[in-house]
């Protein structure tokens, strides 16, 4: 039976403080139940997992232990603590984040839950993962907490699962491809999300898309109120804005521009990178590791990004389209978003409901997301003239279902990737995953859990 942990109503603790290496907040939720299936795969006390301890939290005690019994099935659950606490009682959270080296957040839509969370693991000085996937909560993380982070050195990266690591780490690996005196010029992400069934997506993510778009203006308003951030120099001129629905031949889809979170991780990635050339400073690196971060970061070339969701089909497109006009319709007035959100199946074409994907769904569903790098062979040419792109290089990384198989597997490696490399790591602050894990084991331990890099095509 696992062990429940409450705090009584004046806040004391009725239980001995114990340190954990991990607390999976929000860990009965649609997603996070998965992280915890992902986690109990890697947690062993006995051997040399870097994940000896570990804890759910959230406010029903009840569900949480339903939730781990589900994830231990078909074994009998493990004794693993139950420890009560709520984003909307900080005094809870400041309890739970004093328990934990790391805590996993994935309790959203996170601009209406998430902050709480990030300050009490600011002010405890742990480090936190989540995998949110929404532009405007990072970046407002990052101008409120940065510099205390950095302080208290408590590590704070979001967007650690689908959003937005394949993104990064695809970026960073058809960059990579790009062998001096070559350079890319402009990498396009086509993002295609098959089922042998029905896609059926993650309602928080649509959630999250509604209450974008309800704020969006607020997010430029708050952009504009910030100092430009350093700007990568990239050779040749910017890319074509290019047609509003593209027929890409080379990987035989149509697609459309994607409003993602994706891009706008992978541009705060490349600007850090412009400020630190080298990498971010870890902890207590040793002059290996050094030396060895200094070389993978060498190799990575800015490049203009974009992500567009795509289809075989241009009937798959249009769907994508209508899907795209009702959330910006409706999203723009508090009745639209009601209507959005009570009837989540009607106004996404059965993309999003409410129950969520059933097990088979989600087996039966996988994604692909190619990168299609233009750029030049040999860009010391450049300064003869205007010279075009005139090579092209594609990749791709495939995986499993996004929501609840691919974003457990990249929150659990970057996990263990903290928990066993805190040394090479940036000792506190507010960034995204790119910058942190770049330069790590990731893409590695992606391939060995079922996420696979490929080059495709060099032309």
């Amino acid at each position: 039976m696992s062990q429940i942990f409450k705090t009584n109503m004046e806040g004391e603790e009725q239980s001995p403080k114990i340190i954990y290496d991990i607390i999976i907040l929000g860990a009965s939720g649609f997603t996070g139940k998965y992280v915890v299936r992902e986690a109990l795969k890697f947690f062993d006390a006995s051997s040399s997992s870097p994940l000896k301890t570990l804890a759910l939290a959230g406010r029903n005690p009840s569900k949480l232990a339903q939730a781990l019994e589900w994830a231990a099935h078909p074994n009998p659950p493990p004794a693993i603590p139950i420890l009560t606490a709520d984003t909307t009682d900080p005094p809870s959270l400041r309890r739970l984040c004093s328990q934990a080296r790391l805590i996993l957040n994935c309790v959203g839509p996170f601009r209406l839950y998430g902050e709480p969370v990030v300050a009490a693991c600011v002010e405890s000085g742990c480090d936190y993962l989540d995998i949110c996937g929404e532009p405007e909560f990072m970046e407002r993380m990052e101008v409120a907490y940065h510099e205390k982070a950095s302080e208290k050195g408590s590590l704070v990266v979001s967007a650690c699962g689908f959003d937005s690591v394949p993104a990064e780490l695809g970026l960073m690996f058809n960059s990579r491809q790009w062998v001096s005196p070559a350079a890319p010029n402009r990498v396009e992400a086509y993002v295609s999300l098959e089922s042998e069934k029905r896609v059926v997506g993650n309602m928080g993510t649509y959630e999250s898309a509604v209450l974008g778009v309800a704020n969006a203006g607020k997010l430029q308003e708050f952009r504009r109120s910030r100092p430009r951030r350093a700007r990568p120099v990239i050779p040749g001129p910017p890319p074509p804005k290019g047609p509003t629905i593209e027929h890409q031949k080379q990987i035989g889809v149509w697609a459309v521009k994607l409003p993602s979170a994706d891009s706008i991780v992978v541009r705060r990635t490349l600007s850090i990178l412009t400020e630190n050339p080298r990498g971010l400073p870890g902890v207590n690196e040793s002059s290996e590791q050094i030396a060895k971060k200094e070389a993978f970061w060498s190799t990575v070339k800015p490049a203009h990004f974009g992500v567009k969701i795509s289809s075989k089909s241009l009937l798959g497109i249009f769907r994508i389209i209508t899907v795209g006009i009702f959330i910006g319709v409706f999203g723009k007035t508090a009745f639209g978003r009601w209507l959005l959100l009570k009837f989540p199946s009607v106004f996404s074409l059965g993309w999003f409901r409410k129950k969520g994907p059933s097990e088979d769904e989600v087996r039966s569903a996988s994604f692909k997301m190619w990168f299609v790098g233009h750029g030049f062979s040999d860009c010391r040419l450049l300064s003869e003239g205007n010279m075009k792109p005139d090579s092209e290089i594609i990749t791709r990384v495939m995986g499993p279902e996004i929501g609840y198989l691919t974003t457990p597997i990249i929150l659990l490696q970057c996990t263990l990737i903290v928990l066993s490399q805190r040394d090479n790591l940036p000792k506190g602050g507010v960034f995204p995953p790119g910058i942190v894990f770049g330069h790590t084991d990731l893409q590695q331990r992606l391939q060995e859990n079922g996420i696979s890099f490929d080059v495709v095509l060099r032309n």
